[in-house]
């Protein structure tokens, strides 16, 4: 069912961090479209627990935070791009407290710094300012009252993105990007979005496994319409497996911050052993990568369904303190995190490739942006450093909106586009092979493209994928869209490129580890991996 038009200035797609923050700074001069797939605050930000990483002590500087993230990104990460977005997050936290974030302060401060800074993997100060164990809650609720308060921004929840629209150059090639369709999930209508400038803001794909600490809306939906779009990809393989997630039936995942072992957690085996110190001299401190590797490598050997995580030792009065929503969260569950560890298992978390942007998040695709986790930036390298990316989407969403508004004034408005076609489709008549690919395809991306890889695993996900999307296609080109197809159809692609970038990778390298190649490349120089999608010519995009 076609539905109908809007004009706007800029169409930002995704309401996070990285969107909130472009929609704020852009829409006292331009009209702002804010897609959202689901309620507004419903996405990545909201579940993040840790904090955000800044040089806010004395006792740091911003050449300790640029070489600790360097390290974490196992000689992957752009220098230039680590100095910018360190350089820039004192301001950008200076603005989330002008906008009414209200982060834990110190119980008693030393003249160093008002607010309460802790620890977390891989980094050597403490620098994660936070909102006791629910900074994303706060941030993210904290932004949308502002954008609800704010004029110029029409919101468009529960919408999903299908694709990207380009306008025809007289040349006949594709040009700038000028709008999109969305699908109203709640109607099954279909809206045509016509800007002058769009900002992909939708998040990572982490669904693509079986089990993520992830909401359920993060799909790689921006990833492949980017990539459909005309955008290369890059460091895809890159996929971060957090190493703490609550094991329970009833806890879909719960993230159990990394906070926790910044404080102070120990990770046990059944046994009451403590294992990390025998995989890395940091212990628990070691980047995720090594973590959820020693704890993956544990469950293996031992047989053993899950691993725990104890801060029993700390006072009780330091734990309900610091961490509030997970000492509540396992309450529920029949867990007191005072007395007893908790069950943990590592899980889907970050994807730390995405789309090529530059320093002001201009895709390959004029008039496309691109902010925060589906974007490819050059700041995690091989390995997301924690906290760091709720920083990544409030430097990228100043630097994109203030790059915008620069370049405003010389767009035209959008052509005239088609809208959305449905005669030639009908109602699905089978939606059982929907959920069974959908099934399937997130339990051989886990068992074969998961924490450990080999060359014979990924030719074997690689197989199954092209049939998949074989299948899919097929079914798309037949029935009309909902919101399930269009998200199996998303999580395919960016599946297939997530398996073609690993097989491209021939060592062992921050998040991908495979037993074929264990060991990085000890001749060629680090290399980004970049997939370019066919046809694709950057002479079409000057």
């Amino acid at each position: 069912m076609s539905g109908s038009v809007v004009d706007c200035d800029v169409l930002v797609i995704g309401s996070g961090a990285g969107g909130l923050t472009a929609a704020l700074q852009l829409a006292p001069g331009a009209r702002v479209a804010l897609l959202s797939k689901g309620e507004l605050a419903e996405g990545s930000t909201l579940y993040a627990q840790g904090g955000i990483a800044a040089v806010l002590d004395t006792a740091d500087s911003t050449e300790f935070h640029i070489n600790d993230t360097l390290i974490a990104g196992d000689d992957l990460c752009d220098p230039s791009v680590v100095r910018f977005v360190v350089e820039n997050a004192k301001e950008a936290i200076g603005k989330l407290i002008g906008y009414g974030v209200e982060f834990t302060r110190a119980e008693a401060t030393d003249g160093n710094q008002a607010y309460h800074l802790t620890r977390e993997g891989g980094h050597s100060r403490r620098r994660i300012i936070h909102a006791a164990d629910a900074t994303g809650r706060e941030v993210e609720t904290t932004l949308e009252k502002r954008v609800r308060e704010t004029p110029n921004v029409s919101i468009f929840d529960y919408h999903l993105a299908i694709d990207l629209l380009r306008e025809k150059r007289e040349d006949g090639r594709p040009g700038r990007c000028v709008g999109a369709y969305a699908l109203d999930r709640r109607s099954g209508a279909v809206t045509l979005f016509r800007a002058r400038v769009v900002v992909l803001a939708t998040g990572g794909a982490s669904k693509v496994y079986l089990y993520s600490s992830n909401p359920d809306a993060c799909t790689g939906d921006g990833i492949a319409m980017a990539w459909r779009a005309g955008c290369r990809v890059a460091n895809l393989e890159f996929m971060q497996f957090h190493p703490t997630c609550l094991y329970h039936p009833q806890a879909k995942s719960f993230l159990i911050s990394e906070a926790v072992r910044g404080e102070g957690g120990r990770l046990l085996l059944p046994n009451g052993e403590r294992f990390m110190p025998r995989f890395d001299s940091r212990a628990e401190l070691a980047p995720r990568d090594v973590v959820a590797r020693a704890i993956d490598h544990e469950m293996k050997r031992l047989g053993i369904e899950c691993v725990h995580l104890d801060i029993s030792h700390q006072p009780a009065a330091f734990i309900t303190a610091h961490f509030p929503t997970i000492h509540a969260k396992c309450l529920e569950l029949g867990i007191d995190i005072t007395r007893q560890p908790m069950p943990v298992v590592p899980a889907a978390h970050y994807t730390c490739g995405g789309v090529m942007i530059d320093k002001r998040g201009r895709t390959d695709v004029p008039g496309l942006y691109a902010i925060g986790e589906v974007s490819f930036t050059g700041l995690h390298g091989a390995n997301r450093m924690a906290s760091n990316s709720l920083l990544e989407c409030l430097v990228y969403g100043a630097a994109a909106a203030a790059d915008i508004k620069e370049c405003l004034p010389g767009l035209a408005p959008p052509p005239e586009l088609p809208a959305w076609d449905e005669s030639w489709v009908t109602d699905s008549d089978d939606e059982v092979v929907v959920a069974h690919n959908w099934d399937e395809l997130r339990r051989f991306m886990w068992d074969y493209v998961g924490i450990v890889r080999s060359t014979k695993r990924l030719e074997r996900a690689r197989h199954r994928v092209d049939m998949l999307r074989s299948e899919i296609a097929d079914y798309y080109g037949k029935f009309r869209v909902n919101n399930d197809l269009l998200e199996l159809r998303n999580l395919a692609l960016v599946a297939e490129l997530i398996i073609r970038s690993a097989m491209a990778r021939r060592e062992s390298r921050g998040l991908h580890y495979t037993i074929d190649y264990p060991h990085a490349d000890p001749v060629a120089a680090p290399q980004n991996t970049i997939l370019v999608p066919e046809g694709f010519r950057l002479a079409a995009f000057e």
